[in-house]
């Protein structure tokens, strides 16, 4: 029950938030996808949108955390896996009521909220490359999930490189800079299509067992 719920959740969850910041990034008024980040859509009277996004991704990513946990009981990945995923589910639900500063803020202006919205950003980032090369492992040993490491392992890769290029953005300005939304947007979709594509792996396993 836990495995089939998990993938749905996964793959609700990463398409129903992508298409909605991607339509509420595109419909708000004064808003530029290209250099403004995702988070940046919590702010103002329409906020609310992108907020609930949020709570019901984080939400969405704690119950294929769980599905994951069934799924792989032992062998590689079957401890960190899960909880990686758990970690990173929570710190998505808590970005959204802790809502984030403007990019353009200065460091001695920063909000307490918009400070641990940064910081469990960074922790979702980063914890979704690092779950990639976990997984990684597992599926190139485990026959059933092999056909899936290749494309693990560039998602990983991508995500590093997309990560690099984004905190080079925040350092200083320039080309990664005036296209940060862009960079931000690239890195949430290959994670997404990650999570999507086990999520449907998962399902169909479930409808053999």
């Amino acid at each position: 029950m836990i495995k089939r719920i998990g993938s749905w959740a996964g793959m609700l969850g990463t398409a129903l938030f992508t298409l909605s910041f991607m339509i509420n990034g595109f419909l708000r008024p004064g808003y530029n996808p290209v250099q403004r980040y995702v988070s940046e859509l919590s702010i103002g009277p329409q906020g609310w949108i992108q907020i609930v996004s949020f709570l019901f991704l984080g939400i969405c990513i704690v119950f294929f955390a769980l599905g994951l946990k069934e799924i792989f009981p032992t062998g590689k990945a079957s401890k960190a896996g899960w909880i990686l995923f758990l970690i990173i589910g929570v710190c998505y639900f808590l970005s959204g009521p802790f809502v984030t500063d403007p990019a353009a803020m200065f460091d001695n202006q920063l909000t307490f909220h918009g400070t641990l919205h940064g910081i469990f950003g960074a922790i979702v980032f980063s914890l979704s490359a690092v779950s990639c090369f976990v997984f990684w492992r597992r599926f190139r040993a485990d026959e059933k999930w092999k056909p899936l490491s290749a494309f693990t392992l560039v998602a990983g890769i991508v995500m590093v490189v997309l990560i690099i290029f984004m905190k080079i953005g925040q350092l200083q300005t320039g080309l990664f800079n005036d296209w940060a939304g862009v960079v931000q947007r690239c890195c949430l979709i290959m994670s997404y299509v990650w999570i999507f594509t086990i999520s449907f792996k998962m399902k169909r396993a479930g409808e053999k067992n």
